[in-house]
């Protein structure tokens, strides 16, 4: 078969023109609606508008017009069938072999920070789908072009065999249906938020593909790169890539943690991450001192790891950067002097977060497990001075507080079980994703050495007796950070009344599995 007629009616006219007019050099009958009719009209591109073709004209201020047995029966018409062919005779209707449609910018709309609730509405597109699924569906004679990208191929085979093959036309098709399955998905997203239904009875989420990855978490596996369709900036999703080879999947992983931690902060801040736990961080007046912190406070896992910040980059901070191995640095940006100090490695990556304050994460958390789906809210707790009980015959001194604080920021963020040392606007140790408690406070409190001495002490979750605490003494820790909860509590409150300890009960733990 032949291409002989295409319906075209798009929103993104890239491209649209120029495809229009070589489909009509090669004879095809050109059909369009409204402003694409328009366009191809005034660049001199023969078309048929959609009423000749329905007999009706666009009505409902455009809203129906393409929503017509005459324009349904041609797509969706088996050829081979005798009864199709028959009824499409008798009816004096004709086939549809071609259909290039986008929709309207719904996402486009809802992106605007002002935009109205009716505007989102008149941005949902009914007729656009509907031609696209009933194309698709009949892919076996109809080719469907969702995507500009796609024109090209489409274009190179009508010109070699006169139509396009079975092979694409499946692929257009199920292009197709990933194209309006995201678009519903979008809309079904925004109403659901507007009604206030956080956990519908159906989820459905979308994701648009940023890159292909060289393999995954580990050399024999295979991974790929997405991003949701409305992401902030402020993202490792958004990021933007200024030097330094192709991300992997840890790298995305580990970025993605680092940023998270570095939200918690509006000083300058710097954070090191190693394998999705942050191995130093480090506060300041300035990004210099808060990465002099960060260094110091694990020189050892910081190699090979990622340094963010929140704060530009400058030259004095780059020259430090340039002395060790890093995967990557991110930054919201970096001066001139920093990029050229930190382009002489060639690997190194650098990503611009770009200016701004970095916000919380809004989207929910979804994990997936064999066969479904854990969905939750963001943990984005924030404590302050005022939040906290102190349970300890001693009062933590404004400085203990400080660095009390300072460490729940942290080890909110380290995975469970958790514990951190902080000690002069800095971790001084951290003990990470241990089975038991005590083994996580032992790694941190031996990482610490001597900088144990004096320092505070946050736990992501309650002690179950008073053993953390005993052992948090012996250290020479002098304030301790913890949820409570525990119907052992009183133990720890006895034993760190006997050590001269002082220690505040959250009420809120922070699990990080």
């Amino acid at each position: 078969m032949a291409i002989k007629r295409a319906l075209i009616s798009v929103s993104d006219k890239t491209g649209i023109v120029e495809f229009a007019a070589k489909l009509a050099e090669k004879g095809v009958q050109l059909i369009s609606t409204g402003g694409t009719k328009t366009l191809l009209e005034q660049n001199q591109v023969p078309v048929t508008g959609i009423s000749e073709v329905t007999g009706f004209p666009e009505v409902l201020d455009g809203r129906v017009k393409t929503l017509h047995p005459a324009v349904h029966s041609g797509l969706l018409a088996i050829r081979d069938s005798e009864e199709h062919v028959r009824q499409m005779k008798e009816l004096g209707l004709d086939y549809i072999d071609l259909v290039v449609v986008n929709l309207y910018p719904f996402q486009q709309t809802i992106a605007k920070p002002d935009v109205s609730y009716e505007d989102a509405i008149e941005n949902i597109d009914i007729g656009g789908p509907t031609m696209l699924r009933s194309a698709a569906k009949n892919h076996a004679f109809v080719t469907v072009v969702v995507d500009a990208a796609d024109y090209g191929t489409v274009l190179e085979e009508i010109e070699q065999n006169g139509d396009t093959t079975l092979d694409t036309r499946k692929r257009l098709a199920a292009k197709v249906f990933r194209h309006t399955g995201a678009y519903d998905a979008l809309i079904s997203e925004y109403l659901s938020k507007q009604t206030g239904e956080a956990y519908p009875e159906r989820l459905t989420v979308t994701y648009e593909k940023v890159q292909d990855l060289r393999y995954g978490e580990n050399p024999h596996q295979s991974a790929a790169f997405y991003r949701r369709p409305l992401a902030e900036a402020g993202t490792i999703t958004t990021a933007a890539q200024l030097h330094g080879k192709e991300l992997s999947y840890n790298n995305i992983n580990d970025a993605n943690a680092a940023i998270s931690i570095l939200k918690e902060f509006q000083e300058p801040a710097v954070v090191a991450v190693k394998h999705m736990n942050p191995c130093g961080v480090g506060i300041g007046t300035t990004i210099d001192e808060a990465y002099v912190k960060a260094y110091e406070a694990d020189p050892t896992s910081i190699f090979g790891g990622i340094v963010a910040a929140n704060r530009e980059i400058g030259k004095e901070t780059a020259e430090r950067l340039h002395g060790i191995f890093l995967e990557i640095v991110i930054a919201p940006t970096f001066s001139p002097e920093a990029l050229e100090i930190l382009m002489q490695k060639k690997n190194i990556r650098l990503l611009a977060l770009g200016e701004g304050a970095l916000k919380k994460a809004a989207d929910p958390i979804v994990v997936t497990v064999e066969g479904g789906a854990l969905v939750q809210d963001v943990d984005d707790r924030s404590l302050t001075e005022a939040d906290l009980k102190v349970v300890t015959k001693r009062q933590p001194t404004p400085e203990e507080m400080r660095q009390l604080l300072f460490g729940w920021k942290v080890v909110k963020h380290v995975k469970s079980n958790a514990i951190v040392l902080a000690n002069d606007d800095m971790t001084v140790g951290v003990g990470a994703g241990q089975m038991n408690r005590v083994g996580a406070a032992r790694i941190a409190i031996e990482q610490a050495g001597i900088k144990a001495q004096g320092a505070a002490l946050a736990s992501d979750a309650f002690f179950p007796m008073g053993d953390t605490v005993e052992l948090a003494a012996q250290a020479g820790v002098k304030a301790i950070i913890q949820p409570g909860g525990s119907i052992k509590d009183e133990e720890s409150i006895q034993a760190a009344d006997k050590y001269g300890i002082a220690m505040v009960f959250t009420g809120v733990r922070h699990f990080k599995h």
